[in-house]
């Protein structure tokens, strides 16, 4: 035997000494993580983050995670960028040190105190809570308030080291054990497909999973190296010793764990709710229940509860599987954990033995959420809609859980006075008490009860104008302010007037430069009455200064006749004065605005028209009567095509849903029975058919029908599908042309969409109407007239439009002058603010600031920065409306508010208003424009008005059904409103800045 020389064995020795030294270090580091403790708590104590001004544009934004997704954190870009084009900039922002950035850049999670529970929060314009979200809502306040054996269970059941360490040190992330015993476990399976080492996470680990990964799932080793490599970084933040910090994770863990979603219920996260929405258990009780010994006084509701929360703790592991639907393999799991807790000295065995007697009772339906009235939310869902639509969300669900805190605009104390306020107006002997019974307003036939009131009040400020007040005593959640489409009545003067009197700034600006003769010469030969009288007025006036025209334009007459006939949206319409004394009378535009008298304005609506229809290169009034003029074809190619729709819409609606029989069966019934139609109806809708099939078809309407098969077959043959076109196929069947073919396209594509529908007619629409083209040039005019109307109803909306108008779509019909198109509160409420703004159109302002992710890495704080607003009239025309709007308070339909407000001087705030009021029906009338009948949809009373120089806002009351023919209130009934609500709202109207 060779002995080994000296130096070799000293070598020997040597490494045999320096790997036991590394085996002594690496096992002492394992169980005291001590040069961890110091390296990376030295590392953590640098991932740190400030709030500075200014945007950071370098600030790195968690791109996944359910927890991240669920508070908005990964939304931050698209949020920043959406407010900044709503007016708002970034005022402070999170800067996060090079280390911070650099971890996350590298594929770390963000290392932070993480927050257990979050949502919105929105403050009033004085930092008061309008409304908060917090979710999870049921969480332990912290460790001390956990029940032990709860503890006890959850770290027998997932990370038993977590708190038995005696080494204030020890890394709380990671059991190198468990962990490679699991990495094991993973390499051995793929040669033992049974084999189950357990896994490798600790609680740290899978707190870093479900808030930070992927859809909370590890999909891989790096994943998993992620988790650990975070969860020991963040387990070290306080410093060295972690005994804290491990307590912290139990807390953690418990009150965030994912728990699945339930319908009716949503996301459910934490031990805290998940008790309440699965079975009905209220965490305080539990709490106090757990915290119980286990004699026979308490054992029976201690071992429930525990048992109900053993089973949430291993329902973490599948939720959806456990939680959604099998609960017996839930009930068995727990049933198995309850021995094994018994047999590791976790619980005792009367503890065990009381809670396996007791099934798992999951609640049929979750408990009813906490939910204010809709009436008491309505402030403060205005901002959260406002939000919804800022950051293109679809529902309040979602918006709710961001970390979000928002500082609204709108004045609380106030608000609750007026909610309050308008709640007992349901109360019959409240209204009476206040004025609101009588003539115009209230009488024995209404019940108050069903009328709906609506209130809205801004502030015109410098940076825009600024809700203070939005409510209602409507409990849905419709917003009759801004989210309803309101018949309004007589409001639509208001913007038909401002229209008007744009048309005459305009003429006047674009002719005063001419001399009187020619403007004499152009008056004779003027295509409309309003170019007539601008020019008219021109040439007699040498001051031609915009409000003096103006304010003639104001004195200009019309008839208050309600005879005529009007041939307007495709029909003759009579119209009808409120006040029937004033059918014989003549009246200034000034007087019919002060006393909102219907016909002189759809006369002043058809001038306006008929000038749209004059203005171009090539006035449009031209094609009338001239059978030659090359645009005529295309205007009556447009009205096919468009009547067509709307007979094929109507004929969509009818047929939609019946079977090729039974669309037969409608058209024949439609037609006639006779042989030949019921041929042509049949051979268009079956081509493919025989004569055979017609005469079974035939005998299965009528089997005593008295022709004979052969008769029938031989009128079968009489009538092939080419042979005739669709019209005369239509004209011999009896029916509409458009009718015959939707039958048939329906029975070749069951199920065909009416867009589709719409798009394949087209061809068939125009050869309906072959015979447009051919008839008389006088019967062509007046479907080119109705077409000509059209085109001027949509020029009206476009200038309707950058006042705020909110539908894109007017009725194009003189009606739409007294309300037929319909508005909203709040958009007649912007537009009375640009009159008071002097004809600038200001943001309508909802919310000052919003602020993301209170002290995280991630806060953004964005303010609303002062705009200089967009002028969309003349200064002369919204002081020629204004004072038009001071007369109808102090002299016309709204007089009765008059002197309401007055300052702590008692002098007298100028109040000035458009009343409306809107009985919407479904009219049905005859082919000379009779009407035939008669259902009242709604009513509606609406006063839109300002208060000094700073407040406006609209008052509406409305009640829907055809209950609201009960009821003959007009805007003299919000007029009352308002000046009842004076002494409420003087506190916002003297203070407010």
């Amino acid at each position: 035997m060779r002995i080994p020389h000296p130096f070799w064995l000293w070598l020997w020795l040597l490494g045999f000494v320096l790997a036991a030294l590394i085996g002594v270090l690496l096992y002492a580091e394992n169980k005291t993580s001590v040069l961890q403790a110091r390296f990376l708590s030295r590392y953590a104590a640098t991932m740190n983050y400030a709030l500075e001004p200014g945007e950071n544009t370098d600030l790195a934004y968690p791109e996944t995670g359910p927890y991240n997704q669920r508070l908005g954190y990964t939304h931050l870009p698209f949020f920043i960028k959406s407010l900044k084009s709503d007016g708002f900039d970034v005022e402070w922002q999170m800067r996060p040190s090079k280390n911070f950035n650099d971890f996350v850049k590298h594929g770390g999670f963000p290392i932070y105190r993480s927050k257990t529970s979050a949502g919105l929060t929105i403050f009033d314009r004085q930092g008061q809570v309008m409304h908060r979200a917090t979710f999870p809502a049921r969480t332990f306040a912290s460790f001390d308030d956990i029940p032990p054996v709860l503890t006890n269970a959850l770290l027998f059941i997932e990370n038993r080291e977590l708190l038995s360490s005696p080494y204030a040190t020890h890394n709380p992330a990671v059991a190198w054990g468990r962990f490679a015993a699991a990495a094991f476990g993973q390499v051995a399976a793929m040669f033992v497909g049974d084999l189950n080492l357990g896994g490798g996470s600790t609680l740290a680990t899978q707190i870093e999973k479900f808030r930070h990964s992927p859809n909370g799932q590890t999909t891989g080793i790096m994943d998993k190296l992620r988790q650990m490599i975070s969860a020991s970084v963040r387990a070290y933040l306080d410093g060295p010793d972690t005994r804290k910090t491990s307590r912290r994770i139990v807390l953690d863990y418990l009150n965030a764990t994912p728990l699945a979603a339930r319908p009716g219920w949503g996301e459910i996260n934490g031990v805290g709710d998940g008790l309440w929405a699965w079975f009905g258990i209220d965490i305080n009780i539990a709490a106090r229940a757990l915290q119980n010994d286990d004699s026979d006084a308490y054992l029976p509701r201690k071992a429930e509860i525990f048992k109900h929360c053993l089973a949430l703790i291993l329902a973490e592991r599948r939720p959806s599987y456990y939680l959604l639907g099998n609960h017996a393999a839930l009930e068995q799991l727990t049933s198995v954990t309850l021995d094994r807790l018994l047999d590791h000295g976790v619980i005792s065995k009367s503890l065990r033995d009381a809670a396996r007697k007791t099934p798992l009772h999951f609640l049929t339906v979750p408990p009813a959420q906490e939910q204010n009235s809709f009436i008491a939310q309505k402030a403060s869902n205005a901002i959260r809609r406002y939000l919804l639509n800022s950051f293109g969300m679809a529902n309040l669900y979602e918006l709710d859980r961001f970390d979000l805190s928002v500082g609204s605009t709108l004045d609380m104390p106030v608000q609750e006075k007026v909610t309050e306020f308008l709640q007992k107006l349901h109360d019959p002997a409240f209204v009476e008490s206040i004025g609101l019974t009588g003539f115009r307003l209230l009488d024995e036939e209404g019940d108050p009860t069903k009328i709906n009131w609506s209130i809205l009040m801004f502030e015109r400020t410098a940076a825009g104008n600024m809700l203070r007040i939005q409510a209602d005593n409507l409990d849905k959640p419709l917003d009759l302010n801004d989210g309803a489409k309101l018949d309004l009545g007589s409001t639509a003067k208001f913007r038909t007037l401002v229209t008007y009197l744009e048309i005459i700034a305009d003429l006047r600006a674009r002719y005063s430069a001419l001399d009187s003769d020619e403007l004499k010469a152009m008056a004779e030969d003027a295509p409309d009455n309003l170019t007539r009288w601008v020019t008219t007025w021109l040439a007699a006036h040498e001051d031609r200064n915009l409000p003096a025209i103006l304010a003639d334009a104001m004195q200009r007459q019309y008839s208050a006749n309600a005879d005529e006939g009007f041939f307007t949206g495709g029909g003759l319409h009579y119209f009808h004065n409120f006040e029937p004394k004033d059918n014989g009378r003549t009246v200034t535009v000034a007087e019919a605005v002060r006393k909102s008298i219907n016909l002189p304005f759809i006369r002043l609506m058809r001038d306006v028209a008929n000038y749209i229809m004059t203005q171009g290169p090539n006035p449009k009034q031209d094609i009338l009567g001239d059978p030659d003029h090359p645009a005529r074809r295309a205007f009556l190619e447009r009205f096919a095509d468009n009547e067509g729709a709307v007979y094929l819409n109507r004929f969509y609606t009818a047929y939609k849903d019946l079977s090729p029989d039974e669309a037969l069966a409608k058209l024949t019934k439609n037609g006639q029975r006779r042989p030949a139609p019921m041929a042509v109806i049949f051979r268009s809708v079956r081509p493919a058919a025989n004569a055979g099939d017609f005469v079974a078809f035939v005998r299965k309407l009528r089997a005593d029908y008295p022709s004979t098969d052969q008769q029938l077959q031989k009128i079968f043959a009489s009538y092939p599908k080419e042979r005739y076109n669709l019209a005369d196929r239509a004209y011999i069947a009896g029916t509409h042309p458009l009718e015959l073919w939707l039958a048939s396209y329906l029975a070749q594509y069951p199920g065909a969409a009416r867009k589709d529908a719409l798009i394949a007619s087209q061809a068939e629409r125009q050869a309906t109407y072959n015979w447009l083209f051919k008839t008389s040039t006088p019967a062509q005019d007046t479907r080119i007239r109705i077409m000509l109307e059209q085109d001027a109803f949509v020029t009206i909306q476009q200038d309707w439009a950058k006042f705020g108008y909110p539908f894109d779509h007017l009725v194009p019909s003189l009606a739409t002058a007294i309300g037929s198109s319909a508005d909203r509160p709040g958009a007649l409420a912007e537009l009375i603010g640009i009159i008071l703004n002097d004809g600038i159109r200001m943001p309508m302002v909802r919310a000052n600031y919003v602020n993301f992710a209170l002290n995280t890495p991630f806060q953004t704080m964005m303010k609303r920065q002062d705009t200089p607003g967009q002028r969309v009239l003349v200064p002369e025309i919204a002081r020629e409306v204004r004072k038009a709007l001071l007369d109808v308070v102090e002299n016309g339909t709204a007089r009765r508010v008059s002197g309401a407000f007055a300052n702590a001087k008692g002098e007298k705030i100028a109040i000035g208003g458009k009343t409306g009021t809107g009985d919407q029906r479904f009219d049905e009338f005859g082919a000379s424009g009779k009407l035939i009948s008669s259902r009242v949809v709604n009513r509606t009373a609406t006063f839109v008005f300002f208060i000094g120089d700073r407040h406006f806002g609209s008052i509406t009351a409305y009640v829907a059904g055809e209950e609201a023919a009960n009821y003959k209130f007009t805007s003299a009934l919000p007029a009352q409103m308002l000046k009842m609500l004076a002494p409420t709202l003087m506190p916002l109207i003297e203070g407010s800045r």
